[in-house]
């Protein structure tokens, strides 16, 4: 049994490996704010007409999860990852064909296609390589949300120095990455699999969700997990979390000018954000194992209200020191929040786990209006202390709330 066991947590590490590069390539829908930067430029559109195409991306990815709960279940993630390769290299190529005429095709191409194609595979990929790792739901979760977040620095940088190339430029670069994104998931597509139901893996041990033993363990179907009061306080406790962060990321570069920083390191400290997004991921995925959902949420509650709080500082005080440390702090807060939502998903049952999973990604949704208001106080009052007032309230509500949850 013990050698079959070993043998088994050998078997299972290149299934992560698939996700972790999975990750990594769906993850570009993330860097729009290199991708947008040409077509401002060629057609002439706004920001607010490009900004609304994020969050169409961002609505359909949340639909995207919702459509890959059920036809993973009806199917097989297989099926999923295939169907989302053909959109997402379909979403770009129509993108890198755009005439200009009409913002409405980039919003259909980008903003629906890959949108949902992006979604479905996140949702099947994520779902499948959690069910290898029960043992380490926080650590496998934690490695393929790093993946997703280091997306924009790496294939993000990428894709900018194509974009500035005379011999390539933006429309080449769009179907380069369709074309590149595409490949991948159609790869994994013959990977990605639920391992059998006579595979056994090591046991849980118990001093690591000793803070998890007020909860029930069977599986809940997504009926059940919605009905649960305690599903609500977590939901309400993802958005805030998450808004903090999405909102910091949303204006980081402008923030960093704001305090006096010189436009080239206004632009490092977004890759710096982006860094420690990923550290985020995988820091709260290992903490998770170790030490229990509460403690887990709790710590990166704490780093969330600390980073509203210093940056808040950093504003007042115009101090770049501060503000750099409030953007590392914000970077580690969001990268903790998609982990979380996995891990936690995964504690009302590995059965369910895709349509659940697609649930708790919607707070996405909310989560990102958030940034929109913070961007019209900015707008209203011409300084960054309003904003940052809000997300400090809205952490310390996140906390009340987790404080709150008894158990999942």
């Amino acid at each position: 049994m013990q050698n079959t066991q070993e043998k088994n947590k050998l078997v299972r590490w290149p299934y992560l490996l698939s996700g972790v590069v999975s990750m990594l390539f769906a993850g570009i829908i993330y860097a729009w704010s290199i991708l947008k930067a040409p077509l401002t430029e060629e057609f002439g559109w706004t920001p607010s007409q490009l900004a609304l195409n994020f969050t169409l991306t961002m609505c359909f990815f949340c639909i995207g999860g919702i459509v890959s709960g059920v036809l993973t279940k009806k199917t097989s993630p297989k099926v999923t990852a295939v169907i989302s390769a053909i959109l997402v290299f379909s979403g770009f190529t129509i993108a890198s064909r755009m005439s200009g005429i009409s913002v409405f095709t980039l919003y259909i191409s980008y903003g629906v296609i890959c949108g949902l194609g992006i979604g479905m595979a996140y949702n099947a990929i994520i779902s499948a390589t959690n069910a290898w790792f029960p043992d380490k739901k926080g650590t496998a979760s934690g490695a393929m949300m790093m993946g997703f977040g280091a997306s924009t620095l790496v294939l993000g940088n990428i894709a900018a120095l194509l974009i500035k190339s005379e011999s390539i430029g933006w429309r080449t670069t769009y179907l380069i990455l369709g074309i590149s994104i595409g490949i991948i998931l159609l790869l994994v597509s013959f990977i990605v699999k639920y391992p059998s139901k006579d595979i056994r893996f090591p046991e849980v041990k118990s001093n690591k969700t000793a803070k998890n033993s007020a909860f029930i363990t069977r599986d809940y179907t997504t009926s059940q997990m919605i009905r649960r009061f305690s599903f609500w306080k977590f939901f309400m406790f993802s958005i805030t979390l998450a808004a903090v962060g999405s909102t910091v990321i949303s204006f980081a570069r402008d923030l960093a000018l704001s305090i006096g920083a010189a436009d080239a390191l206004a632009t490092m400290l977004v890759g710096v954000l982006s860094i420690f997004n990923g550290f985020g991921r995988i820091f709260s995925g290992i903490l998770f194992d170790k030490k229990g959902c509460r403690f887990t949420m709790t710590t990166a509650n704490i780093i969330t209200i600390s980073a509203s709080a210093v940056i808040l500082a950093a504003v007042i005080s115009n101090s770049i020191i501060l503000g750099v440390a409030g953007l590392c702090l914000a970077g580690i807060s969001y990268g903790s929040s998609p982990t979380i939502n996995s891990a936690f998903t995964s504690l009302y049952g590995s059965k369910n786990f895709p349509m659940n999973f697609s649930v708790v990604n919607t707070i996405l949704i909310p989560a990102s209006f958030t940034a929109t208001a913070a961007g019209s106080l900015v707008t209203a009052t011409g300084s960054y202390v309003a904003p940052f007032i809000l997300l400090i309230a809205l952490s310390v509500v996140s906390l009340f709330l987790n404080i709150s949850i008894r158990q999942p």
